[in-house]
């Protein structure tokens, strides 16, 4: 059995996995330091964090509500830093879920072994910046070569798969403008689904970010309709 343990969970969701009542587990802990992240209290280590949900916690729960849960969802965090991931994954496909992950795409090597063993459904990607070094790393406040091509690696991964993948930007007027947004969606050209979420001042990781009025719906919708035209599927979450 898989040692992964998780910082929580939410025990149903109708929006996270579209179509299906999903599960949705959270890793502790993040690569990047994105200043407007609204799961600050994974990527900042409290300091009494809860006790983390076991495996065996979690295997259990699943199998008693099998018939009412249809997917499991991971999210964080970076639940690719976990070298446990796979395992958990095998587990959950064991027990007949579809599976899902939420990734900022550094780290290809899992996310492809797992698409190749088939224990993912669906991948959403989040996609910080556009793909120009200097912008991803202001964006995500900490950023290495490495990390770059990586993520880089991931959208060209999951451009070819054939399972559900989607790749996803939060739309941060103080760091994003217009432009640079139908700039990841010509860099993402061909791709099925890339979805805008507005951004919430309310919940950030950096004070600061409170301050930051959003583009509006009817922006939002101006942006969107502007990637049309390299993307099949644009979709807009706002507040």
């Amino acid at each position: 059995m898989s040692e992964m343990k998780f910082a929580g969970i939410m025990k149903q969701s109708l929006v996270d996995y579209p179509g299906k009542v999903a599960a949705v587990l959270f890793t502790r802990g993040c690569n990047f330091c994105c200043p407007f992240c609204h799961n600050a209290h994974l990527v900042i280590k409290p300091h009494n964090p809860p006790p983390a949900l076991e495996m065996q916690e979690i295997l259990t729960f699943l199998r008693k509500h099998s018939g009412f849960l249809d997917a499991v969802v991971v999210s964080g965090g970076e639940p690719t830093l976990y070298p446990g991931l796979p395992e958990a994954f095998r587990e959950f496909k064991a027990l007949g879920y579809f599976t899902k992950i939420d990734t900022n795409g550094t780290n290809p090597t899992m996310l492809k072994q797992m698409l190749d063993e088939g224990l993912l459904d669906y991948v959403a990607m989040d996609v910080k910046a556009p793909l120009e070094f200097k912008k991803y790393a202001n964006t995500v406040g900490s950023l290495t070569s490495g990390e770059f091509f990586n993520v880089r690696n991931s959208i060209n991964l999951l451009r070819q798969v054939t399972v559900r993948a989607e790749f996803r930007t939060t739309v941060v007027p103080s760091l994003h403008s217009e432009d640079d947004i139908v700039e990841i969606a010509r860099y993402l050209k061909g791709s099925k689904i890339y979805t805008l979420q507005q951004f919430n001042p309310s919940v950030t990781l950096d004070a600061g970010f409170g301050n930051v009025i959003p583009y509006s719906r009817d922006q939002m919708q101006e942006i969107a309709q502007r990637c049309r035209e390299y993307i099949e599927e644009i979709k807009t979450v706002n507040l």
